[in-house]
């Protein structure tokens, strides 16, 4: 077997003819999306089967659970593939109403708990818990719907404004109001998915060509309002956000968690322990099949397995920025822009606070962590992601040449709309015609 110049050429060849293919951003997607999805799963299983089993006699309970959610959010991806792009843009505004209604009653109840004016943290049948709202038996996170919602209202309002979204004046008529609402409604209980909506929505504006003067006043307008945030909030929530930065903080107290995810990290070394074979998710490691289940996959798959699911998040990353670039529709490249930023962002976070390179904010890891309404939503986004991707012209028009059969087309998802084609080709094809 001979390796050199010439090999490394033909790699880089055949990588190129894969990447050209006219269903490559869709292929990509659900296979970086899917793998994802199946490491998730795994992984869950792993942090929860011993304590599951310890406390309910069932090591398959919470996996269970997750898989029944997967379900869920699979459907939830089904459905939003096949939306229209019409559709998805009348859904907007919908979304972000429902999104300010049931957070703003998790906010009430939390408040009126705090003033005492309530003994317990409940209205009626609806019980609020935090972030959390539960009724009937269900529970579901505001926050992570106002992440969908948000995406694609703003989406919706910058492709009306057209050219016009460039300009300050426009951007902050209604964009800027509403968007900073929903921060402060969400921030104040939870710092880190407002950091994530924040991450989302700058990259709607960037993507719709906002110009820099407008990412500047934001930017300082941000640093205020989180550090107002930060001091309204009780003071073991500040400890744990700027602990990253004391060297000498207690690993008894506000280190504990940061230190037990390093840990866990450093005695995975190159290849880990084993998968199922990791100590310190037995009581050790706080929120091990949540907000630092990468701990987890570092100590039972090692740096390798961590390298594994960060290259997967870059290959997502790459085709949402591919998908954002190709689509000709605006609503559609302002969307996937959106969802991409909203999922890198939270990504980075999430790794950052594991690792001690950021604070620690309580994002979970997207399509690995445990939880019902994270995994929902993210998997209609990436649904939403996979619309748009049928949709590059190059994609629609060999759907339209050779298009599936008529049964598939029902049951996964329709054709694209055939795109236009440039005026000087059609000129030629009625040329060709007519000779």
């Amino acid at each position: 077997m001979t390796t050199g110049p010439g090999g490394a050429g033909r790699a880089v060849g055949m990588l190129r003819g894969l990447l050209a293919r006219p269903l490559a951003s869709y292929h990509l997607l659900l296979a970086s999306a899917g793998l994802l999805l199946v490491i998730g799963l795994t992984m869950v299983f792993s942090a929860t089967s011993v304590h599951a089993y310890a406390t309910d006699g069932n090591a398959f309970a919470r996996i269970a659970e997750q898989a029944g959610y997967a379900g869920i959010g699979l459907v939830a991806f089904w459905v939003c593939q096949r939306l229209p792009v019409r559709t998805l843009r009348t859904l907007g505004l919908p979304l972000l109403l429902l999104a300010f209604a049931l957070q703003g009653l998790v906010n009430l109840v939390g408040l009126l708990h705090a003033q005492e004016v309530i003994e317990q943290p409940r209205l009626g049948p609806v019980h609020a818990n935090l972030h959390w709202l539960q009724l009937a038996g269900f529970s579901l996170q505001p926050s992570e719907l106002a992440k969908l919602a948000l995406v694609i209202w703003a989406a919706d309002v910058l492709a009306r404004k057209g050219p016009l979204a460039g300009r300050s004046g426009e951007v902050f008529r209604p964009l800027f109001p509403v968007t900073g609402l929903l921060l402060l409604m969400i921030g104040y209980q939870d710092l880190g998915t407002m950091l994530c909506l924040l991450t989302l929505f700058v990259g709607v504006l960037w993507a719709a060509g906002v110009r820099l003067r407008v990412f500047a006043g934001m930017a300082l307008a941000v640093l205020a309002g989180i550090g107002l945030l930060v001091i309204a909030q009780r003071a073991y929530r500040v400890a744990r956000l700027t602990a990253f930065l004391n060297p000498n903080c207690d690993a008894r107290f506000e280190c504990y968690q940061a230190v037990q995810g390093r840990t866990a990290l450093a005695d995975g070394g190159w290849f880990g322990v084993g998968l199922g074979n990791a100590s310190l998710k037995w009581g050790w490691l706080p929120e091990e099949d949540n907000d630092f289940i990468f701990a987890v996959i570092g100590e039972e798959l090692g740096v390798i397995g961590c390298l594994v699911v960060l290259a997967l998040f870059g290959v997502l990353a790459y085709t949402g920025l591919r998908i954002a670039r190709r689509v000709p529709d605006r609503f559609r490249r302002l969307a996937a822009a959106g969802v991409t930023s909203w999922l890198v962002g939270q990504t980075v976070l999430n790794v950052g606070g594991v690792v001690g390179l950021l604070p620690i904010t309580g994002l979970p890891l997207p399509f690995i962590s445990a939880g019902g309404s994270a995994l929902v939503v993210t998997l209609a986004a990436v649904g939403m992601l996979a619309s748009f991707a049928r949709a590059e012209p190059a994609a629609a028009r060999a759907l339209h040449a050779r298009p599936p059969a008529r049964w598939v087309r029902l049951l996964w998802a329709p054709l694209p709309p055939r795109p236009r084609e440039p005026a000087a080709a059609t000129r030629r094809v009625e040329d060709k015609e007519l000779r």
